[in-house]
């Protein structure tokens, strides 16, 4: 299994809220950054890896939560800047269409090797529309920056730290919902489905 598996398995530990999964990661970093990251045991997700190519629009990881839901692209290198073509452009793409589809904010997480500190940086992908609860997030996640020809690229330095994510989620967390809002319905796509209804067909999207 590749270094790429690797890191996808530190990521979901660490949003399935893992105390040992949350300790691996932040042995480098500040005590802030360990308070932050340590926020997510509190309020953990289901995270599940998704077999395939990403081309599906799945992403490698699906998060899931009662207040949230979104697809993970996992991205590991030794340069800060990480240019998509070919396959890894298409795994891009393919996230704008269900994000367009489904209404869910795709994300990719790209971690940086051999770097001290935080070495996670998370990026949104350009859609029309977020829905239901993640909406709340799109002001504060960088999108994808772009290369002077317009396509878009990973740049470690300005994605938004993992500690700083996983706080957020924590802290939309503590907000208790009313009880009309509770459960898993994070709010319906454009033709109605649910969240449910998203990740069921994004699951068979990845074992068709």
């Amino acid at each position: 299994m590749g270094t790429g598996s690797a890191y996808e398995r530190e990521l979901l530990h660490v949003l399935a809220g893992s105390s040992d999964g949350v300790d691996a990661v932040t042995r480098s970093c500040t005590p802030e950054e360990r308070v932050r990251m340590r926020s997510i045991i509190e309020a953990p997700f289901l995270v599940v890896r998704a077999p395939g190519s990403g081309t599906e629009g799945t992403g490698d990881l699906l998060v899931l939560r009662g207040d949230a839901a979104f697809p993970i692209e996992v991205k590991c290198s030794k340069d800060p800047k990480l240019y998509l073509s070919g396959r890894t452009l298409d795994q891009h793409d393919a996230l704008v269409a269900t994000g367009e589809r489904t209404g869910l904010m795709p994300l990719y997480a790209y971690r940086l090797k051999g770097t001290r500190g935080d070495s996670w940086r998370i990026f949104r992908v350009k859609t029309s529309h977020v829905s239901g609860h993640m909406e709340r997030l799109v002001a504060h996640v960088p999108l994808l920056p772009l290369t002077a020809r317009g396509r878009p690229h990973l740049d470690w330095d300005q994605g938004l730290p993992l500690n700083r994510f996983v706080h957020l989620l924590s802290t939309f967390a503590a907000r208790k919902p009313s009880p009309v809002s509770t459960g898993l319905n994070v709010g319906a796509s454009l033709d109605g489905e649910t969240t449910m209804d998203v990740v069921a067909s994004l699951m068979r999207a990845r074992t068709v």
